[in-house]
This record gives C-alpha cells, sequence and structure tokens, in this order.
C-alpha cells in the first residue's frame, strides 16, 4: 500500500471535516412537543368523558327535580287508585309513559341544553363553568314558569335569605324545591278532579245496593267494572294525557 505525503493527508482531513461537523445533532433527552400537547388533549377528553359519566349517574334525580316527570307520575299514579286497581297499570308501565310524556313536554328545553351546553362541552369548546350556565338557564327558565310565586316567597324565607329583587338572584338551591312545591300543589289539584266522577260511580253503587238489602256485598265489586267502563266510554287515557301536557306553561 502506498503512503501518501504528509501534505496530501493533512488536505484530506481538512476535506472531512466539514462534513463531520455538518451531521445533524442528536435528540436531547425528554418528550417532544408533540407527544405533551396529544397528553393534554387525552386528558381533557377523560375528564369530559368522568363529567359526562356523572351527570348520567344524577339523571334520575335531575328528572324528578327540575323535569315535568314529578308532577306527570303522581297524576298517574292517583288514576290509578281512583279506578281502584293499585297495581294495575303496573309501575313499570307507568314510568315509560310518564318519560315519553316528560320528553314530549320537555323536549324544547332539552335540545336547547344539547345544543348550547352538553355537545360544545363535549367537543372542547367551552368549560366547565359556561356550560353549567348554558345548561341551567333554559331548565330555570322553564321551571319559573311552573313555579308558584307563594312557594318562591316559601323557600326564600326558610333559607333566611336576603329578598332577591329579580329572578337572577335567586339561587338555584330556592328555585328547584319551591318548584317541586309547585308540581306537588298542581298534581294533587289534577288528581282531586281525577277522583270526582270516581267517587260518585262509588257513591250511586253504596246507595243502590242498600236499597236493594244488599248490605253485605262489596261495592267495589260492582262499581269496578262500571269505573272501567266508564273511563273506556270517555277515552279517559287520552282526557288525561291531553290535560297533563296541556298543563305545562
Amino acid at each position: 500500500m502506498a503512503i501518501l505525503p504528509a501534505a496530501t493527508l493533512a488536505q484530506t482531513v481538512q476535506e472531512r471535516a466539514p462534513a463531520a461537523t455538518a451531521r445533524p445533532a442528536a435528540p436531547r433527552a425528554g418528550a417532544p412537543a408533540g407527544i405533551v400537547d396529544r397528553a393534554s388533549t387525552d386528558t381533557a377528553q377523560a375528564v369530559r368523558v368522568v363529567l359526562g359519566l356523572t351527570v348520567l349517574a344524577l339523571l334520575p334525580a335531575l328528572l324528578v327535580c327540575v323535569t315535568s316527570f314529578l308532577r306527570i307520575i303522581i297524576v298517574l299514579s292517583m288514576l290509578r287508585h281512583a279506578i281502584g286497581m293499585p297495581e294495575t297499570p303496573p309501575n313499570p308501565v307507568l314510568i315509560g309513559l310518564a318519560l315519553f310524556l316528560t320528553l314530549f313536554t320537555m323536549s324544547p328545553v332539552l335540545h336547547k341544553v344539547n345544543q348550547d351546553a352538553f355537545q360544545p362541552f363535549m367537543d372542547g369548546a367551552i368549560g366547565m363553568q359556561p356550560a353549567y350556565t348554558s345548561a341551567s338557564q333554559p331548565l330555570r327558565e322553564f321551571m319559573v314558569r311552573q313555579t308558584r310565586e307563594q312557594d318562591l316567597a316559601l323557600m326564600v324565607e326558610l333559607s333566611k335569605a336576603k329578598p332577591p329583587q329579580s329572578m337572577e338572584e335567586i339561587s338555584n338551591v330556592q328555585l328547584i324545591p319551591a318548584f317541586m312545591l309547585s308540581e306537588l300543589r298542581a298534581a294533587f289539584q289534577i288528581g282531586f278532579v281525577i277522583f270526582l266522577p270516581f267517587l260518585l260511580i262509588d257513591l250511586i253503587v253504596s246507595s243502590v245496593l242498600m236499597a236493594l238489602g244488599m248490605m253485605m256485598m262489596p261495592p267495589t265489586t260492582v262499581a269496578l267494572p262500571l269505573k272501567i267502563l266508564m273511563f273506556i266510554l270517555v277515552d279517559g287515557w287520552a282526557l288525561v294525557l291531553k290535560a297533563l301536557v296541556g298543563s305545562f306553561h
């Protein structure tokens, strides 16, 4: 092998030196920025999923406290007792019917909550506090329309709070029980009206049996078929459901 002169060897080393320095530097230790951003996005999405599951867990309580379900299920239960059949229709049937009637009456409110609060929050467009404010506003408007001033004043008095100057100053802690109290009152008023014709049938049957000397025969044995027949002839279920849905402002 031929030995290169010293001058030629030095020139070759100088020519190769820039190529060595031009090599890219090795990446530093640590996670890249893209991975960090992806991790924070996944964490935020997980928090939204947990909050969504929490809302679903609280859905039965919210259904009873802030929707029309309370009035509807009470009236249907009182109707069942007024007819004289405490177990017919069964509870799952009444609850299912009450859920669909609640969906019909609350559909504008639920659509607004989903459009303004739930979907933007799940998409990450708004935070938790704006989503809560946007969701509570249509529900508050619905509850205010159904709540009596006397019930609202009672809850403000029981909470020992300063009398509010406007509806915006009334907290949900005061508005929700006042709404439930008004719903109970409205449900019992409708139930009382439903009880009257069935009570009239019971009185007539009892008087007829007494006049015929059939005092040992239970009046319900004769009154129950008559109640069912009258309820069918007047299309009672349609009348009750129509009155229930129309009772909401």
